[in-house]
């Protein structure tokens, strides 16, 4: 057990903290050039960034920032994890989904889950509707080691006929010679998520029917999968998960109360779905942050030794995108670390192009499922990350990351509960009204490229081929819920219209005129052809450009829109006379690359600015209309 620091280290550790701060406000004041003592806040405060959920992120962290030991994993209040009999060799379950390919057999598609099996996959979450039925599960799970696969159901508005045909395959299986050890990771679910889904939308059972099922429920068997993926994929901040997570839980466990169910067996009965995404530190402090809060729900009903939680992590779909899908692949590893690291029970691993309706996919089915199986497989059995329980555990910046994720997932949960409880909140709109809310935060963070995409806002491919229909809004998803609202939707409408415009004609252009050497123009030129093609739009840079080069140079006369890009000292020496050759030779409109205040004063000025900090979206819009117009023309 770590030894907390004496009173003595404590003012030792006050005083070095102290040290670091006098010489950082000293920095930050001579980059300002002010005095130290008219900093507006202190350094620590100036150098922290927020997250969507106000949680900070300070600049350094020390041992001042060291908390007590939070006990060992599987053991109260189940940060460090909740299975004291995880099995380290194996680490978390490589759960894979099956069923959402349409013309699949019932037999075909077992052949499919056993091939997977040997090739790494140890769980099973089964569409049921898609290409088999709730009466096919017999035959789908032909030859599973159950005691050693956990099967997750989704079978929708079926999901009680699903559930009951897959209790009675557990009850029928033949007994295996040695049965396997009861685990937290091999503990099945039937799935049922209807409180959940009464917020998102997607299809799902009656909540008074799935209660009397759960109370008679056997063992090694969880009726409820509470799924946070509801409400990230519409745009919920991870406090907003966790706390209607905890929030919709709560409200089955009154249930179960209220049909006669003891707090330890409701407890039982609940297993939770979890978003992650590539921001790796928020996904290991979400589900350790989930752990603490559910535990304290149980301490709460009396039963601590019941609170943990069981997790089942799935790589967040609003993350990925549809344009340069390649990405997806780096987004889904951070992400699958983060919930290994994190210590999820089980992880699924979208695939890279689950962004694209299943017909507009370039690569086979079994290419995609074998990429997202092997990223968890190298991060098990190469990276060993699971290995080691709660690896994160400790580090000063984690921990107190888990805490301020708590904490503001506890006021969520608690304000739900203000409104009445979780279905109340519901009812009475308030929930979407707070997922409305930071959807639009987290939409003008992108729009204003603070929030980057790479391949997308960042760095797009004008190159890559150009889809057929405009899919950017598209729900028509495996996973996918009617209020899903991806990261890049924004910015890929507009790349679908452009491309719609390239399919009649070309591609829809803005002239650079560049003035200076290629080492002057050559950062806003990048900068500018970069957040052009963000919106589909193609940057023409015809090279150096002089008020009386312009009228000799080729697509420039008459052209809708270009942008004047250069360095401030050549803005000042050359920048009017270019910006009268331009309007001379009919340029509709004239735009400056960089901030407007490095123009020279004078009678005329360029007619807006490309910077960084705009409103990307709103700025590529009013430009593709402009361009598109002149075009038809």
């Amino acid at each position: 057990m770590t030894a907390q620091p004496t009173q003595r280290t404590r003012e030792q550790l006050d005083e070095d903290y102290q040290r670091w701060s006098t010489a950082a406000a000293a920095v930050l004041a001579k980059s300002r050039r002010i005095e130290p003592a008219d900093l507006p806040d202190t350094p620590e405060a100036l150098l922290s960034t927020p997250t969507r959920d106000e949680v900070s992120i300070r600049p350094l962290y020390t041992r001042k920032d060291e908390v007590g030991e939070r006990g060992l994993p599987g053991g109260f209040p189940f940060v460090r994890g909740a299975d004291p009999a995880r099995d380290v060799q194996q680490g978390w379950r490589v759960t894979e989904r099956f069923g959402d390919l349409p013309g699949q057999s019932a037999e075909g598609l077992n052949e499919t889950i056993l091939d997977a099996a040997g090739s790494g996959t140890s769980g099973i979450w089964l569409a049921v509707g898609p290409a088999v039925q709730a009466g096919d599960l017999a035959a789908v799970l032909n030859g599973i080691y159950l005691d050693l696969m956990p099967v997750t159901l989704d079978a929708g508005d079926d999901g009680l006929a699903a559930a009951r045909e897959f209790l009675s395959v557990l009850a029928d299986r033949p007994t295996p010679p040695q049965e396997a050890p009861a685990l937290l990771a091999t503990t099945h679910s039937l799935g049922l998520s209807p409180y959940t889904a009464a917020f998102s939308g997607r299809p799902s059972v009656c909540a008074a029917e799935a209660t009397e099922l759960a109370a008679h429920a056997p063992a090694r068997v969880r009726t409820f999968r509470v799924d946070g993926t509801d409400f990230a994929q519409a745009g919920a901040s991870n406090a907003q998960e966790l706390g209607l997570l905890v929030a919709a839980a709560l409200a089955h466990i009154r249930d179960l109360a209220a049909a006669g169910v003891s707090p330890s067996a409701a407890l039982n009965q609940i297993s939770f779905a979890v978003s992650v995404d590539d921001d790796q530190f928020a996904a290991v402090a979400k589900l350790r942050a989930l752990r603490l809060m559910w535990a304290r729900v149980a301490q709460v009903l009396g039963t601590p030794e019941a609170g943990a939680a069981l997790t089942h992590a799935v790589t967040d779909l609003s993350m990925l995108t549809q344009r340069d899908p390649w990405v997806n692949m780096l987004r889904t590893t951070v992400a699958a670390f983060g919930a290994g690291v994190g210590g999820a029970d089980q992880v699924t691993v979208l695939g890279y192009d689950a962004a694209l309706p299943i017909a507009e996919r370039s690569s086979s089915p079994t290419f995609s499922a074998r990429i997202a199986r092997n990223t968890q497989l190298l991060l098990l059995e190469e990276s060993n990350i699971g290995r080691v329980l709660d690896p994160a555990g400790g580090s000063w910046y984690v921990e107190d990351l888990t805490d301020g994720l708590a904490a503001a997932a506890w006021q969520v949960f608690t304000d739900t509960e203000a409104h009445g409880g979780y279905r109340d909140a519901l009812d009475q709109g308030a929930i979407a009204r707070w997922i409305d809310q930071a959807l639009a935060l987290r939409d003008e963070a992108v729009d204003h490229r603070s929030a980057p995409i790479t391949g997308v806002s960042e760095f797009p491919n004008l190159g890559e081929s150009a889809f057929a229909a405009a899919l950017a809004d598209t729900t028509d998803l495996p996973t996918a819920t009617a209020k899903l609202a991806r990261v890049a939707r924004r910015f890929e409408e507009l790349r679908d219209r452009a491309d719609a415009a390239t399919a009649t004609g070309t591609r829809p252009g803005i002239v650079l005129l560049p003035l200076g050497t290629v080492a002057e123009h050559n950062g806003r030129t990048t900068f500018v052809a970069n957040l052009l093609a963000a919106g589909g739009i193609e940057a023409i840079n015809p090279g150096p450009i002089t008020a009386e080069s312009l009228t000799e140079t080729p697509g420039i006369a008459g052209a809708p829109v270009a942008v004047i890009c250069g360095t401030k000292a050549r803005y000042q020496s050359d920048g009017p006379a270019l910006l009268a050759a331009a309007r001379a030779a009919g340029i509709g409109r004239i735009l400056l690359a960089g901030p407007d205040r490095e123009w020279p004063d004078g009678d005329d000025a360029p007619d807006g600015s490309l910077q960084v900090g705009i409103d990307a979206v709103t700025t590529l819009t009013e430009l593709l209309d402009t361009v598109t117009a002149h075009a038809g023309e």
